[in-house]
């Protein structure tokens, strides 16, 4: 997008420690005309998705208002932050810019980060926004609703591990991951250029979910990538150290254990350390100290364990939360106590009646919600009865770099050495995130494993798809 700024990708918020006082001057947006209001705050994948859905089938048609609140102004679909920061990903070349895809897709997009909510008056609060110099870009407002979605996604829980906001990185957008990469690079750099110390070109990577493990994975040949390129005075085997870190008691606790075996095998193959039921107590620069009272030596933390809702949540105007900030919803993704207002995504706890317990917060579960959601909306305006959401687990698939992916699909454990990138989800994103104007790359990749034969496609948004899944013999 040659003609919309890029390199300042997300504003600096001016926020005010005291909300209330930062809403009294807000300025109230009015709708141009007398149509329902429909606010979505957070552009993730669940909120972009249900406001590009919502756009092309109600705001086009003039059968409501939508509108679309970030703090940014382009996403980037999380689980590619990994290679973000590993260095084998331009964001450029897969983020979405929300002003263009508002324009495209019948939609309003706003700049602000939410500080509070007005249910009483039916507004989301929004704090200034400043530019790189200081400058204010939008002034404390109020955007008014009818229906309310809350998808502002989830944060990195750090459990209040001492050490971690001062000598750990987070994965939590592309601002982070672009940090770490350089950072990464420029610890090859410095090795070249003098001695290298113990610790100077390890990496250790806390919590071993996906993007911990891939983020390894592709850390392991990034490295090895950066030094080929005549840093000669590094020796890879000798002065390389990738390690994994998990408190639970395997790789990928959320996924199925078939899944967690495998992919630790390849990792071991590798050579990445593994470090399983080890819970780490302080992180300092020299590396991090383990509750076993054993002390990894790393110059390179990467903070990848947990997640929890961001704060605002906690007391968003009354509205119940779980201990991580999630807005607690019912089987139709209301809130508790107020029903024109829904949570989906991450920032929701939603009940999975017959599963083990909420509906996890992953990519999948956010984009059947936001499938859902549009359903319930259109529901709403007639005036009709909301249905329960049921969450269907279609498996997952875990990149182990440039090396083989894993994970299972319908129930059958997958294992490919050839697949270009991940099978991120089952299913076609809405016609095109990216309007008329834009291209859609698709590359199809044909790979037969042992339990069938998959076929992906890539798209710009860095949204891989499994269009079908052969499993022996039956297309599904």
């Amino acid at each position: 997008m040659d003609g919309l700024e890029r390199g300042n990708r997300r504003a600096r918020t001016e926020i005010d420690p005291h909300p209330k006082a930062a809403v009294v001057p807000a300025k109230r947006e009015a709708a141009t005309q007398i149509l329902h209001r429909i606010v979505v705050v957070g552009g993730g994948a669940a909120g972009l998705e249900l406001v590009t859905r919502l756009g092309d089938r109600l705001g086009r048609r003039r059968r409501a208002e939508i509108t679309l609140v970030d703090c940014a102004r382009t996403h980037l679909w999380k689980p590619l932050l990994h290679e973000v920061a590993a260095g084998s990903l331009d964001p450029g070349e897969y983020e979405v810019n929300y002003l263009a895809q508002a324009h495209w897709h019948g939609f309003r997009y706003r700049l602000g980060q939410t500080i509070g909510l007005g249910r009483a008056a039916r507004e989301v609060h929004l704090a200034a926004t400043v530019d790189d110099e200081g400058r204010q870009i939008t002034p404390p407002r109020a955007i008014a609703y009818d229906t309310l979605v809350v998808a502002i996604g989830s944060l990195t829980n750090d459990f209040g591990t001492k050490g971690v906001v001062n000598y750990a990185v987070p994965v939590e957008t592309p601002e982070h991951a672009a940090r770490f990469n350089r950072r990464l690079v420029n610890a090859c750099v410095r090795a070249q250029a003098g001695p290298v110390h113990p610790g100077q070109l390890h990496v250790a990577i806390v919590g071993a979910g996906a993007t911990g493990t891939e983020l390894a994975a592709q850390d392991y040949r990034t490295i090895r990538e950066v030094v080929a390129y005549g840093l000669d005075r590094i020796d890879p085997e000798r002065d390389i150290r990738i390690i994994l870190i998990e408190a639970a008691d395997r790789v990928l606790p959320g996924l199925p254990q078939r899944i967690s075996k495998a992919s630790a095998r390849l990792l071991h193959r590798m050579g990445i350390e593994i470090h399983t039921g080890a819970r780490v107590t302080e992180i300092t620069g020299e590396g991090l100290k383990l509750a076993n009272g054993s002390f990894i030596a790393a110059e390179l933390v990467v903070w990848a364990a947990g997640v929890k809702a961001p704060a605002v949540l906690h007391a968003f105007d009354g509205l119940e939360s779980n201990r991580i900030n999630q807005l607690v919803v019912g089987p139709t993704l209301q809130t508790k106590r107020d029903p024109d207002v829904f949570a989906i995504g991450d920032c929701a706890s939603c009940p999975q009646p017959g599963g083990p317990g909420p509906v996890p917060p992953r990519a999948q579960a956010a984009h059947e919600e936001a499938a859902h959601m549009v359903r319930q909306i259109e529901r709403k305006l007639r005036g009709g009865t909301l249905l329960p959401f049921r969450y269907r687990d279609f498996g997952s698939l875990v990149s182990l770099g440039g090396h083989t992916t894993v994970g299972s699909l319908m129930g059958f454990l997958f294992r490919s050495r050839h697949v270009h990138r991940r099978v991120v989800r089952p299913v076609d994103l809405p016609r095109s995130l990216h309007g008329p104007r834009a291209s859609v790359e698709r590359q199809p990749q044909r790979d037969r494993g042992p339990t069938g034969t998959c076929v992906v496609t890539t798209n710009r948004a860095g949204g891989e798809v499994a269009l079908a899944v052969d499993i022996g013999g039956v297309m599904t």
